[in-house]
């Protein structure tokens, strides 16, 4: 393990978005683990917002000091709220979402722009919502190996309407620095989408190639932003700006 200087948040925590969970993160987990970090994985339980706040706190909570909280997806949204956990130093969004005041995830993609790749979300069984099988590697693991894109697939959790349309109440964008991964070839978070979140949140902006499922396709890229975020180079233009 490598020894990384004291002026570096050692602390990371990591929250998953819809239709998958923490595993997801391994190889992000085991970058930064392998860089010295100490590295906590949120296990959301997708069923409401406020659920995955609280699971989420409950990580921040435990944490022995300040800490980089990671969200990627609908794991943006949770972070946004959650974040103003004094524990939480700085946020990295993943191609997430990053909701204002009043905004959820329903909100936010309600009018989608013409020509925008729609998500192929069925309709809702029993209050939960699912991807397509059939187009679930197109849309959101487009980079990544077929094999492991038809596991994820067919490993879905089932995403809660009342996670889906959770409103934040006070985003901690607003009061703390942040630093975005945008990602280009998304097809369940448009570009567009990404840009005109991560300009209002006034987030330090890095744009890779890749698919949704980034985190998963390129590991290397995540964990190079979440380690520029644990070095504070966004924390001092925040307070320079």
């Amino acid at each position: 393990m490598v020894q990384i200087s004291d002026d570096v948040t050692k602390n990371v925590v990591l929250v998953h978005g819809g239709f998958v969970d923490g595993s997801g993160w391994e190889d992000v987990y085991k970058i930064l683990k392998s860089d010295g970090y100490n590295v906590s994985v949120v296990q959301n339980p997708t069923i409401s917002l406020a659920g995955d706040v609280a699971a989420t706190r409950a990580v921040l909570d435990a944490q022995d000091g300040p800490a980089i909280l990671v969200g990627h997806s609908y794991g943006g949204v949770v972070i946004t709220e959650s974040g103003n956990h004094p524990n939480v130093e700085t946020l990295v969004y993943i191609t997430a979402f990053a909701p204002d005041a009043g905004e959820s995830v329903g909100t936010l993609i309600a009018n989608p722009p013409p020509g925008a790749s729609v998500p192929p979300i069925l309709p809702p069984v029993d209050g939960f919502l699912m991807l397509d099988r059939s187009k679930f590697a197109e849309s959101f693991a487009g980079d990544v190996p077929l094999e492991k894109a038809e596991f994820m697939a067919n490993s879905q959790v089932p995403w809660g309407l009342d996670a889906l349309n959770g409103a934040v109440s006070t985003p901690a964008w607003k009061t703390k620095p942040s630093l975005y991964l945008r990602v280009t070839d998304d097809k369940m978070i448009p570009l567009a989408a990404q840009e005109f979140m991560s300009q209002r949140a006034g987030s330090t902006v890095k744009e890779v190639r890749g698919s949704h499922a980034i985190y998963v396709s390129n590991p290397q890229a995540v964990a190079d932003i979440i380690e520029e975020a644990a070095a504070g180079s966004a924390k001092s233009e925040a307070q320079t700006s």
